[in-house]
């Protein structure tokens, strides 16, 4: 191949084994590209129009140029992983039909449920959540659009929540073109060191500054918004925000620290609560945990015979390289059941070993 890439590892043997992948990001793929490559024959359900979950629409190009996608797609098309895009399972097919179709089911459809914002004001117009808003800009990229319905040109953006989704709407507003660029936080701001109270090897919660965030934008901590401000033609003017204090009873307003910053454009990054429950989920009747996600042993077998999970529908709200780390354990999980053999693929860490981050 040439450039050290790796050309596609065809299976020796085919098992006859059939398996359904539900959802096509990282966790889907790792895992499909473990079980083609020992032999079953292994099909990808993906809803939206093109393969990749959120590497393809979440993640801005400017973060992760899609043609790494596209050289991994062509790989996996090679070695026999079949893709089938524009099917909503639970939907377009039932679960039923699913798993009588299949001899093992993987869901991998990640935390697709996001948090909302109840405050007063959120019905008017330009307030996004970041996965409206991130979708668009990307598709643009593709070529589907030659500007985005919804866009940060020449508005005061205002980006709530903290994270790395957040700084991907920082990042994508700078872009196109905001005039101003504010990110909301409601926790403190976090110190540059790690913590005494969270030692090596738990993840730290630091000070963290992107290269979207470098681009420029202002960051504002301790800080909650009250309510949303509209103008005449009900479009978002304005947020009123207050300072928060930490207490003995949690995060409490500061009093007389109320104030007003101007937005055109608000995109909600304040994270997800879990897989989505409407069709898919509900169809197979799964347990679920106290978080709302799915339930798995040591595995990643849900407790509906044949029926998997990994990622973020059974983690919670993760990152990519757990999401592909699981999908790649739940493959052996997955061969284990198919061949009621030991399995030759890689193992992994079993999701009660695995620190939540």
């Amino acid at each position: 191949m040439g450039r050290g890439l790796g050309p596609p590892a065809s299976p020796e043997v085919r098992t006859g084994k059939k398996v359904a992948v539900v959802g096509s990001g990282p966790a889907g793929l790792a895992a499909a590209q473990q079980l083609t490559r020992v032999g079953h024959d292994v099909t990808v359900y993906e809803r939206a129009d093109r393969i990749g979950g959120l590497l393809r629409y979440g993640i801005p190009e400017f973060k992760m140029e899609k043609r790494h996608i596209e050289r991994r797609l062509d790989q996996m098309s090679a070695e026999g992983t079949k893709f089938r895009t524009g099917v909503d399972i639970g939907v377009d097919i039932t679960v039923e039909q699913l798993r009588a179709d299949h001899d093992a089911v993987l869901l991998a459809g990640g935390a697709a449920a996001w948090r909302e914002l109840p405050a007063p004001g959120r019905d008017l117009d330009g307030i996004h959540q970041a996965m409206e808003y991130l979708p668009l800009a990307n598709r643009v990229q593709e070529g589907d659009y030659d500007t985005p319905a919804i866009s940060a040109e020449g508005k005061d953006v205002v980006v709530i929540g903290g994270g790395d989704t957040g700084a991907d709407c920082i990042g994508t507003a700078h872009r196109q073109g905001a005039a101003s660029v504010t990110q909301l936080e409601i926790m403190p701001k976090p110190p540059k060191e790690r913590p005494e109270n969270q030692p090596w090897p738990t993840y730290p919660m630091v000070y963290k500054v992107s290269s979207a965030h470098e681009e420029g934008g202002k960051r504002l901590y301790s800080v909650n918004t009250l309510e949303f401000l509209g103008d005449e033609h009900g479009r978002v003017r304005a947020l009123k925000l207050v300072d928060v204090k930490r207490t003995d009873k949690g995060l409490e307003p500061v009093e007389g620290a109320e104030r007003e910053i101007p937005a055109g454009l608000v995109t909600l990054a304040m994270g997800f609560v879990g897989p989505q429950k409407e069709g898919m989920i509900e169809q197979l009747g799964a347990d679920l945990d106290g978080r709302g996600n799915v339930v798995r042993d040591d595995d990643y077998a849900t407790t509906v015979d044949g029926v998997f999970c990994a990622g973020d529908m059974g983690r919670g709200q993760s990152l990519i390289v757990w999401a592909i780390a699981e999908g790649r354990s739940a493959a052996a999980g997955i061969d284990r059941y198919l061949t009621q053999q030991p399995t030759t693929l890689p193992e992994g860490i079993p999701p009660s070993e695995r620190p939540l981050v």
